[in-house]
């Protein structure tokens, strides 16, 4: 989980425990109350809990504050829509998701992109992220709906080639080669890396292994235009919006963009990837 998101948690839960201690109650005695365990109330005030809305509803009313209940789910709603976890996102499928996608990127001239373990998805193909899909459903165990989700990623790459747009997309060359999916499937999707080389829309840099670098590309992320981040982690999906957190993303893209290898050095890194690949 973030920092971010952590401290957002343990300030959350530093403000029921000053209700509750304005209020005169030891917390055993608004565990009773609430018909809670003792230790639900320690890990809430604690930040060790992510509490929910009817969490901080039933606490503040408890604590005989019912007016600090519209602050306290204000609280609740803004990490919710900051940090999104996977389970609910994709409690219905990918698909979904991927339509957020397509509005997002509908929405924004530009998007700078760095992915440090896969191809970004807006330049897949369907076979590969097919790959992908299924295997983040039965990881995550959601729905199965592969088909519609890579009928969706391949409609949102239609933005690609319309006029006007910019997409700056910075990949790890280890990405290049990590095989989650068949040799004969990667090979396609290194080939289709080299096709989109030289459109005028696309900006496509391969990081090399063992070039100097001033931060390393510790995970990926997207930055539409200059309001929105999105970062994805194993359980969670950040969606930051706030100034200091987009100019602290977009120093990390521009320093890792000086390394990066551009037109026909990127083409040959591709190949060199695609060469090491058993085809047999």
């Amino acid at each position: 989980m973030s920092t971010d998101y952590q401290q957002d948690r343990q300030g959350l839960g530093a403000r029921l425990r000053e209700l509750r201690t304005e209020a005169g109650i030891e917390g055993k005695a608004l565990a009773v109350l609430l018909g809670w365990q003792p230790s639900k109330v320690s890990r809430l005030q604690t930040g060790r809990q992510t509490p929910t809305v009817a969490d901080v509803t039933a606490w503040a009313e408890a604590t005989g504050r019912p007016d600090a209940v519209p602050e306290l789910r204000g609280r609740v709603t803004g990490m919710e829509q900051k940090y999104r976890s996977w389970r609910r996102t994709l409690s219905s499928g990918h698909k979904a998701r991927q339509e957020v996608a397509i509005s997002e990127t509908a929405a924004t001239q530009e998007i700078r992109a760095l992915d440090v373990a896969r191809v970004p998805g807006l330049l897949q193909t369907a076979e590969y992220a097919r790959y992908v899909f299924k295997h983040g459903a039965e990881f995550r165990d959601s729905p199965q709906d592969t088909d519609d989700a890579v009928r969706s990623r391949i409609r949102r790459q239609e933005a690609l080639y319309e006029p006007g747009r910019h997409f700056r997309f910075l990949i790890w060359e280890a990405a290049l080669y990590v095989q989650t999916c068949p040799p004969d499937v990667l090979a396609g999707q290194l080939d289709r890396l080299s096709s989109v080389i030289g459109l005028d829309t696309v900006e496509l840099g391969v990081i090399p292994l063992a070039a100097p670098l001033r931060r390393a590309p510790s995970h990926g992320f997207w930055i539409y235009d200059q309001r929105l981040v999105i970062v994805e982690t194993i359980s969670t999906e950040m969606w930051l919006d706030d100034a200091d957190s987009i100019a602290l993303y977009e120093r990390a893209w521009e320093w890792l963009r000086e390394s990066a290898l551009h037109e026909a050095q990127a083409r040959r890194m591709i190949g060199r990837a695609r060469a090491c690949l058993d085809l047999t």
